[in-house]
């Protein structure tokens, strides 16, 4: 699911500041299954990732490249948009 999907936030410059946390978590509450690609930070990627997640409350479901892929299921039923088996 995650492969036809665009990258819905970019990380730059400010890194993993609040606001763009706040962004991430915004997007993963909306879509479950978000795509983060790295603009800045390329080289402290490896680290940076599984930290977003933590700090999400996300998992990390793939990294591929300098993007990031995030899934946090929806705690509402009826907002919930990925089936899981």
């Amino acid at each position: 699911m995650a492969q036809r999907l665009d990258a819905t936030l970019k990380l730059g410059k400010q890194g993993l500041s609040e606001s763009f946390l706040q962004s991430v978590n915004e997007a993963l509450e909306h879509h479950e299954l978000v795509k983060v690609r790295f603009d800045g930070f390329k080289d402290q990627k490896k680290e940076l990732m599984p930290q977003m997640a933590e700090r999400t409350s996300s998992h990390l479901v793939m990294q591929v490249g300098h993007v990031a892929v995030l899934f946090r299921r929806n705690p509402d039923p009826a907002r919930q948009k990925i089936p899981l088996p």
